[in-house]
């Protein structure tokens, strides 16, 4: 990007106001968005590399970091080889003294609570894979995170196994409390398990989660609120949700804006804090030409605060989303891999450098290697 900010003034103004979210306030509208990480101990434990990684972004002058998705049980939710974890006593408390020292830099943190559903390549518990009916990813494995070949057939979840699902999310959420988190953020998007629920090309149900769109959110509602009985209402807690899949890019909802209006009325009307959308191009039309874009949609249907996110790297454009009302706060992921204090840079006018495509902070083997926001 290398642009000179000097010049635009009162122009990206509204990224530095301050916000709220539930019972916290941002000190801007600038929020680390999730990225995934392969850089904790093989049993998901977070290590000084994930500490060094997290709390640059905290003295670079972000209001908010959300962590990459960290997987919450120990038995079918790690998606990735030395993914973080967030499912034990021993992952809470390394966790513990990551969130104290961003927090130390004025930055809240959140955790991605992420359940790898058929889309697991890497699994220290199981090589068993869950979805909501039996599915297997279209593309395959993504090598960086050491995975090759075809994803297998995910078997379906019982009744029984959903229950479990959603305990294991719960007690996560009550280890991010005990680690002290300010808030948790359910990824309900890219492919991943609650999202799986929510696509009808993985969900083939015939139970009261499948079906009608307004079935297969349930999921996702019903997750939320007891979460929220479980942290109570001093976290903040959001879900993540997108159209597109880590495994299918150019997938959409079928429904268009109809099934917008349906998925985020129901979340609109739980006690999630936030909605926090994931595109492409956040400032692009959603559901087709001249439609709206997934954060206006969310923002008109759920009546919620919005996190969006997707090519918002350039502070002029980022600054348009929040002037225009389509979004309240933006997240940005490979601006912030190229540009740590992204948030302080444009608030001194100094140049942004470009991502050029090398992972970051990630093991020795694939420094060089792409990384991705999913």
């Amino acid at each position: 990007m290398n642009r000179d900010f000097r010049k635009l003034g009162e122009t990206v103004n509204e990224l530095f106001a301050k916000g709220s979210i539930g019972n916290h306030i941002l000190k801007n509208r600038y929020i680390v968005g999730p990225m995934t990480r392969v850089s904790s101990e093989e049993d998901g434990t977070p290590n000084e590399r994930v500490r060094q990684y997290y709390e640059r972004f905290a003295k670079g002058g972000f209001a908010a970091v959300i962590t990459e998705g960290v997987y919450p049980d120990t038995k079918h939710s790690q998606a990735y080889r030395y993914q973080g974890g967030l499912a034990t006593e021993k992952h809470a408390s390394a966790w513990a003294p990551i969130v104290e020292g961003v927090k130390s830099h004025g930055a809240l943190m959140i955790a991605q609570l992420m359940h790898g559903g058929a889309q697991t390549q890497g699994n220290h518990y199981t090589d068993v894979t869950v979805a909501p009916s039996e599915f297997s990813p279209p593309a395959d494995k993504v090598e960086v995170y050491y995975g090759s070949g075809a994803f297998p057939t995910a078997k379906e979840l019982s009744k029984q196994e959903i229950e479990e699902v959603k305990q294991g999310f719960v007690q996560s959420a009550k280890l991010a409390s005990q680690a002290g988190f300010s808030g948790v953020e359910l990824h309900g998007a890219n492919g991943y398990l609650l999202d799986e629920f929510l696509s009808e090309v993985s969900n083939k149900r015939t139970d009261e989660y499948g079906g009608s769109v307004e079935n297969r959110v349930r999921l996702l509602v019903e997750l939320i609120e007891e979460v929220r009985a479980a942290v109570g209402t001093e976290m903040m807690l959001g879900i993540r949700i997108s159209q597109l899949k880590a495994t299918n890019g150019s997938y959409v909802w079928p429904g268009g804006e109809s099934d917008a209006r349906i998925i985020f009325s129901a979340l609109g009307k739980t006690s999630a804090d936030y909605i926090h959308i994931s595109d492409i191009d956040a400032a692009a039309p959603g559901f087709g030409e001249g439609t709206k874009t997934m954060a206006q949609a969310a923002k008109q249907y759920a009546n919620k605060p919005i996190i969006t996110c997707g090519d918002l790297g350039d502070p002029e454009k980022a600054a348009r989303v929040l002037q225009q009302g389509e979004a309240d706060y933006i997240a940005v992921a490979r601006q912030a891999l190229a540009n740590p204090d992204t948030p302080n840079r444009v608030k001194e006018g100094k140049p942004l450098g470009n991502f050029d495509g090398k992972a970051v902070m990630t093991p020795q083997a694939y420094v060089k290697d792409f990384e991705l926001e999913y």
